[in-house]
């Protein structure tokens, strides 16, 4: 990752709409430096910490406000012992309010150029260090997303990110070129896209409170976490009112998870079916996409090809096939028989 070079810092522009819209529609991102308060973010990674640290994913040793990793308890979504500490601190209401926040709703409505809502489906990430093979590979969110291709991510770290903790990269300009060819791989989404995009990639360090925002067409990868330390960061999805939606995102990131589940315990008030207060154009869901992974992982299965296991976990995990869901088991429970 020796090619990629700096972002280019949008802060003096987030503030003028037009400047704004024209640098996001050329390069298909925004970084913008402090957007939001660093103590909302504090207090959300350490409600994050409190979950983590009583699922003994941080070290017994460690200091309480801090985020070393207890290693032995590595896990990768959508594996049981990951799901079930994730739907933990997927029940937080401070994490759902966090896409409400004016800051965000107000930029990316200039970039947009229209009324815009959050998606209700909100993604955390929790990257356990030096696990580079299940490093987030270079991929589009449209592809597991859809709905519309106008959809905006905003990457929100949960602390400040140095050299050694990685953070997110993106390929500049990508969001104008299609849907890009890919392949299964491990790491968040399952596929990495074929081309390498030389001279394409930006990035750098991130302080607790800048937000990166990015096209769904826009081809964007994680830097690898070294050191000894948990990323921790959020994905909020933004798109305009009057644009299609897919299904999925209108449901909790764990298909197998219930909105009644997650609002349990919640007062009244905290945004609990904020979506219904809209007439929402539901957009069919393309499969083309997961069918064409689905296939390929099954072929690399065949030839004990670990790169298919992050597709044959989202298969056993997500699928309504039987019969499919069946057929990746054995292909998993084959490939553990090789690597074991």
């Amino acid at each position: 990752m020796s090619d990629v070079r700096p972002f280019f810092d949008a802060t003096d522009i987030a503030g003028d709409a037009d400047a704004a819209r024209r640098r996001f529609d050329r390069d298909g991102y925004l970084f913008v430096r402090g957007l939001l308060p660093p103590p909302l973010l504090e207090d959300l990674r350490r409600q994050f910490l409190t979950v983590l640290r009583d699922a003994e994913w941080i070290a017994a040793d460690s200091p309480a406000d801090d985020q070393v990793a207890e290693l032995s308890a590595f896990a990768v979504e959508p594996e049981p012992a990951y799901q079930k500490v994730y739907n933990q601190l997927y029940s937080l209401p401070a994490f759902h309010a966090l896409q409400h926040r004016a800051e965000l709703l107000d930029l990316i409505g200039a970039v947009l150029d229209a009324a815009v809502i959050p998606q209700p489906r909100v993604i955390a990430r929790v990257l356990f260090p030096d696990r580079t093979a299940h490093t987030t590979p270079a991929h589009q969110d449209f592809v597991p997303v859809q709905g519309a291709a106008d959809t905006i991510t905003a990457w929100i770290p949960l602390t400040d990110l140095s050299p050694e903790m990685g953070g997110l990269q993106i390929a500049a300009g990508t969001h104008q070129k299609g849907v890009f060819d890919f392949v299964p791989a491990l790491g968040a989404g399952g596929t990495e896209i074929t081309d390498p995009l030389h001279g394409a990639w930006v990035g750098g360090t991130f302080e607790q409170g800048d937000v990166l925002f990015f096209h769904s067409m826009t081809v964007h990868r994680g830097a690898p976490a070294t050191g000894a330390r948990l990323r921790l960061s959020v994905d909020l999805r933004f798109q305009r009112l009057a644009d299609p939606i897919a299904p999925g995102s209108l449901r909790p990131h764990d298909p197998d998870v219930t909105w009644e589940q997650i609002y349990e315990g919640w007062t009244p008030g905290q945004h609990q079916y904020f979506w219904r207060d809209w007439d929402l154009d539901v957009a069919e869901f393309d499969t083309q996409y997961n069918e064409k992974r689905d296939a390929m992982a099954f072929q690399l299965a065949a030839k004990g090809d670990v790169e298919s296991r992050a597709t044959l976990l989202r298969i056993v995990a997500r699928d309504p096939d039987p019969a499919k869901k069946l057929r990746a088991e054995e292909a998993l429970a084959a490939l553990d028989a090789d690597t074991g």
